[in-house]
């Protein structure tokens, strides 16, 4: 009999000859044994087992949605970067790429928000999936997101399935360590998951923005271990902000105050003593060298309308014209914007928030009076102030209080003659070129 190509096309496909077609086979035990009368998977089916099982593990991954971040299209030529940054870009390249050649250990990336420390992880884990390695990438909220969701009565999969291949997987890439909401519940599965892959040595690549010391001690003290950890420090500036020097944070007010530069300052001249107009003069004068190089912090101290916050506002608009990303924020704005990120409507994490604020290039804190706050608003103004004053960051203060009025914390920073250039407007308020009427001069 001829047959054509179309009928051999039609022809069905040749039946397993150990399942005969079905797809699972039962196993030749004794009544009584455990595995009796079980269908278990023929070994044809390992095949297909292991491509649903990957699709599975991709789906959770999502790494379709990632899967341009490659070492190819990571950037090593940044502009405003200086040539110790640009080495150090690339040397935490080169051990990322070396990493996804041979994946040995872990690899703990440590940076800020946008360094480019999750783009190397996820380099990596296309780099494996590329060689046809089961890759599993997720960022840690997620991932206990989606354990939480096995107990849903809707879930697919149970929870001791989905755990089982997590903690597992030939290679895990956990992004954002740190960032979790901290319930003993996540800190225990994070501890469960870690201290697994730690004691069967499993290729493991984390990256946080957190400082190991705020990390639970029990995760902390299995990410320090040099003989099963490479730690990689990218110290950088966000990246994604680089090319945007030119737009003002969205937590800046300094767009209302575009006028307030050097050019409109009013001295005052016809209704000041000689006294008062020299030392209105020098304190432009410092605010101009300080706007020319910031170096430091400084302190303006006066009355409202004594004219320190469009000084302030000057050295901001200054250097952003330049190109700088500034921040000039009043104190209590500054609050609001960090409570804000707990909403539910919130854009943004607490902690992005946060690093935003205290980590901007040049934060100018008008108006800081910390008399009525509250000890969470307290401990976030030290917080801030207190990175910025040991990081040595560009800072600029103003307020109506004396020192001795002040926070006893910041004061102490405030009163270090080598950071900070404390100065006094002795001017009375101002409206409309009539001066009302004084109160007690700041003391310095």
């Amino acid at each position: 009999m001829i047959t054509d190509a179309a009928d051999e096309a039609e022809a069905p496909a040749e039946a397993c000859p150990i399942c005969q077609g079905m797809g699972f086979v039962t196993l030749s035990v004794p009544v009584g044994h455990p595995d009796f009368g079980k269908a278990f998977p023929c070994t044809c089916q390992h095949s297909a087992i292991a491509e649903r099982h990957n699709a599975r593990m991709r789906a959770l991954s999502n790494l379709d949605v990632v899967a341009d971040k490659t070492f190819t299209t990571f950037s090593l030529d940044l502009p405003n970067l200086s040539e110790e940054q640009l080495a150090a870009l690339r040397i935490s390249y080169d051990r990322a790429l070396r990493y996804a050649e041979d994946p040995q250990g872990w690899l703990l990336f440590q940076g800020n928000f946008g360094s480019g420390k999750t783009h190397l992880a996820v380099a990596i884990a296309n780099h494996r999936l590329a060689q046809g390695d089961t890759v599993l990438f997720l960022t840690v909220p997620d991932l206990l997101d989606h354990l939480r969701a096995t107990f849903g009565p809707s879930s697919e999969v149970a929870y001791d399935e989905l755990f089982e291949r997590v903690r597992n997987v030939p290679l895990l890439v956990l992004d954002d360590l740190g960032a979790e909401s901290p319930t003993p519940w996540a800190q225990e599965k994070l501890f469960q998951l870690i201290n697994h892959r730690y004691q069967h040595r499993l290729a493991t690549v984390i990256t946080t923005n957190v400082e190991p010391g705020k990390l639970d001690p029990r995760v902390r003290s299995r990410l320090v271990d040099r003989q099963l950890t490479q730690s990689i420090n990218m110290s950088l500036p966000d990246y994604r902000r680089i090319d945007a020097a030119l737009e003002q944070s969205a937590l800046s007010n300094l767009g209302l105050y575009g006028e307030m530069v050097f050019e409109t300052f009013d001295f005052r001249e016809n209704t000041l003593p000689d006294n008062e107009r020299r030392n209105l003069r020098q304190a432009f004068e410092v605010a101009v060298e300080y706007a020319r190089d910031p170096q430091g912090w400084l302190l303006f101290m006066g009355e409202h309308g004594c004219g320190k916050t469009h000084l302030a506002a000057a050295i901001a608009n200054a250097r952003h014209a330049l190109g700088e990303a500034v921040m000039f924020v009043t104190a209590p704005d500054l609050l609001d914007y960090l409570r804000e990120a707990f909403g539910p409507g919130a854009g943004t994490t607490f902690a992005r928030r946060f690093y935003e604020i205290r980590s901007t290039p040049l934060l100018v804190i008008d108006n800081l009076d910390l008399t009525n706050a509250s000890p969470w608003a307290l401990e976030k103004i030290r917080q801030v102030t207190d990175h910025r004053y040991l990081a040595r960051l560009p800072t600029v203060f103003t307020t109506t209080l004396n020192l001795d009025e002040l926070d006893p914390l910041l004061r102490s920073r405030l009163m270090d003659a080598r950071r900070c250039h404390v100065f006094a407007i002795l001017v009375p308020d101002y409206r409309g070129g009539v001066a009302q009427s004084r109160r007690r001069s700041p003391g310095a």
